[in-house]
């Protein structure tokens, strides 16, 4: 199981960091929402590593069966290594391909705030929320923690379907092939 947990959980992390370097340097062009679309694009993208490793583990390893516990296992397996490599990748990397992110994200939620015509209130509590949260976020570990947020949803979700479509019991009088 570690090989192939390994394997695709690298592969599926390369995929997340090597698009977050590239994209990264965009947001500015693109804007933030459109940024965020291409983001999670590219994790549902790396999430499909999810399903193929879990195939490979049932097929390759475990002799064609697979409980869906065990597959879930190997899924989010996968997925915290992705996840893993993701975060490393932001604080590493955050001030060489993102200077000034988080400085730049929360003046557009400002502006976005004063452009949407709600009243003063509301747009003073909505720049309240983004200060707070812009705060938060220098905090090495909560900034960790953030970025470790991202792709979870994804990666559950994709352990959980993977787990759900290759899940096979034996049949009985079926033998299992052991190496």
């Amino acid at each position: 199981m570690t090989k192939t947990v390994l394997t695709f959980g690298l592969i599926s992390g390369f995929v997340l960091c090597l698009m977050m370097v590239l994209t990264i340097p965009l947001h500015d062009k693109i804007g933030y929402d459109k940024a965020m679309i291409v983001g999670y694009t590219t994790m549902i993208l790396a999430a499909l590593l999810v399903y193929f490793g879990v195939r490979s583990y049932r097929d390759n390893v475990n002799g064609g069966i697979v409980s869906f516990g065990r597959a879930f296992w190997v899924g989010l397996m996968i997925s915290l290594i992705a996840a893993l490599m993701y975060v490393v990748t932001w604080q590493v990397g955050k001030d060489r391909i993102a200077p000034g992110y988080m400085e730049k994200y929360q003046a557009e939620m400002i502006q976005k705030a004063k452009a949407s015509g709600k009243p003063q209130a509301e747009i003073d509590k909505e720049i309240a929320e983004t200060q707070k949260w812009a705060e938060m976020a220098k905090n090495p570990l909560m900034s960790m923690a953030f970025t470790f947020l991202e792709p979870l949803p994804v990666a559950l979700l994709a352990s959980l379907i993977s787990a759900a479509m290759l899940r096979r019991k034996r049949r009985e009088g079926e033998l299992v092939a052991t190496t």
